[in-house]
């Protein structure tokens, strides 16, 4: 059912095949300290010769420096190449809109790379999900260029930027995966039937790139047909790529396919960085309480071995995660058990 290597940027590692594996680790607010504790255990029973520089963001770092995003932190970021980041807050009326939106703007992370695959013993409706979104991370509507509201309060305007070169990788980064994995298929989501000039040229760049790859097959489907379709027939769909708020609404339509944010990893991937997440937020109503699902950090450190060329890591990793599942003992209450994120890491640990 699975298939490995999806999230790997293999010209990061070509360049550098004897790149430091010193990973910098953002360990997040709410649970984010938590679900990361417990992910680096489980990654320490791999016994991978990584090491690990912790730094901070979010509301964590501004508490300690002042700063929500620190200059250290940016350069371990650049330093290392490589990060895995826990959940973080941007408070209310402080500094960036988002502070995941600064660091895709500032290491230039322009694939986001969302897998949404079956696990045992979720609450998903479904069975067999195996699809991948890949979202264009640095333009578009959902960056927020251009935010305007009139004095009187009645209007609101932004700005949605979509270029030639930002819609070429993205769409040539789906093809290259599909075509490094094995996957068949890949659709175009976009909306140009109406938005006529970005989507327009979204879709006119996805066409010439799609015919460079006459081994895939390239289909094309406008949004609000696709989230149909998606709650539908999803057995349809293999590798989808579209443009940034298209793609973060319909990448947390596939999560609720297979049960949940608290199984969502997410990769964003640059030239010259990449940074693996658990894609849900800090959930501080219930930090500190021992009950949070370290699995989407996991598999976003799956992510991350993979990105690495660590793939047979990786496979033992999903593996003892599906074992785990499978025997639903240590399961956390949003997967409907009775275990802590501690007892959970422990009996994915025992599998490895």
């Amino acid at each position: 059912m699975f298939r490995a290597g999806f999230a790997r940027a293999i010209d990061i590692l070509q360049d550098d095949p004897n790149m430091t594996q010193t990973i910098a680790v953002i360990r997040g607010d709410g649970i984010g300290p938590e679900i990361m504790d417990a992910t680096l255990h489980v990654l320490g029973k791999l016994d991978l010769g990584m090491s690990y520089e912790f730094v901070d963001a979010g509301l964590s770092a501004y508490e300690k420096t002042g700063e929500l995003l620190p200059a250290a932190t940016l350069e371990a970021i650049t330093r290392h190449r490589v990060a895995l980041k826990s959940p973080l807050t941007t408070p209310v009326g402080e500094g960036f809109s988002s502070i995941n939106v600064e660091l895709r703007k500032r290491f230039d992370l322009y694939a986001n790379v969302r897998p949404a695959i079956s696990f045992p013993n979720t609450k998903s409706r479904y069975s067999g999900i195996d699809l991948i979104t890949v979202r264009e991370n640095t333009e578009g509507a959902y960056i927020g260029e251009g935010q305007m509201v009139t004095e009187d309060g009645e209007t609101a305007t932004l700005t949605q930027r979509v270029t030639r070169k930002g819609s070429d990788r993205i769409v040539r980064y789906a093809f290259d995966m599909a075509r490094r994995i094995g996957r068949q298929k890949v659709t175009v989501v976009h909306k140009a039937n109406i938005l006529k000039s970005t989507s327009g040229l979204f879709l006119k760049v996805a066409r010439e790139v799609a015919a460079e790859y006459p081994d895939i097959q390239c289909n094309e489907m406008i949004v609000d047909n696709t989230c149909m379709q998606l709650v539908m027939r999803p057995e349809q769909f293999d590798v989808i790529v579209t443009t940034n708020l298209f793609g973060d609404i319909i990448s947390d339509l596939c999560a609720g396919l297979v049960g949940g944010l608290g199984l969502a990893p997410g990769a964003n991937i640059g030239v010259n960085a990449a940074i693996f997440e658990a894609v849900h937020g800090s959930a501080p109503d219930i930090a500190g309480k021992g009950i949070a699902n370290p699995v989407a950090l996991l598999l976003g450190s799956i992510q991350m071995l993979e990105h690495l060329g660590r793939v047979e890591e990786a496979r033992r990793l999903r593996a003892a995660i599906i074992a785990t599942m499978q025997e639903r003992d240590h399961l956390t209450p949003d997967l409907g058990g009775t275990g802590t994120t501690t007892s959970f890491a422990d009996a994915i640990a025992n599998h490895l």
